[in-house]
């Protein structure tokens, strides 16, 4: 099966939607990230919770590591061809890694903007929703950009077969 010439562009404008929302993802955190901290102790209790946080994940991602590489085994030797087998196993392989992207990020900003809604909030019940949204929203983007850009990519590799391959990335 080929794709028709509104296919390609339909995939093609699927891909930059999920670029601009990477982009405005990206805007947002350095928004955010610029935003008042507030006290010296509510930096100091935020860093803290920080800490915990990428303990967390780091014990966490350690733990998925091993069910990752099991995984990505099981979907390479139940496919239907090489070709198929290669791809899936790499989907899952980038659908993990975004997956795991988003975790991170999230968590990260979730404790940032936390610190920065509260110190908003001393000042400004409007400022400091609008934070805790914009915080949100970011994790969101990135959510909703790498999802679409993975699997647009997947579709304009393998077209016919995609839905095979976005098994793969839909694990991940």
């Amino acid at each position: 099966m080929v794709l028709s010439p509104f296919e390609w562009l339909s995939l093609w404008l699927i891909a930059g939607s999920a670029v601009i929302a990477l982009a405005y993802g990206a805007m947002l955190v350095i928004k955010v990230l610029g935003k008042d901290q507030g006290t010296d102790k509510m930096i100091e209790i935020a860093e803290a919770i920080q800490d915990g946080a990428n303990a967390y994940l780091k014990r966490q991602f350690f733990t998925i590591a091993f069910f990752i590489i099991g995984i990505t085994v099981v979907l390479y030797f139940t496919a239907s061809s090489q070709q198929i087998a290669i791809g899936r196993s790499l989907a899952f392989l980038a659908g993990s890694l975004s997956s795991g992207l988003v975790g991170f990020v999230g968590m990260s900003l979730a404790v940032r903007g936390n610190v920065r809604t509260a110190a908003a909030a001393k000042k400004s019940f409007k400022s400091a929703l609008r934070i805790a949204f914009e915080t949100g929203v970011i994790s969101g983007m990135l959510t909703v950009g790498l999802g679409l850009l993975g699997a647009t990519v997947i579709f304009i590799i393998y077209q016919a077969e995609a839905t095979e391959v976005l098994v793969g990335f839909g694990f991940g």
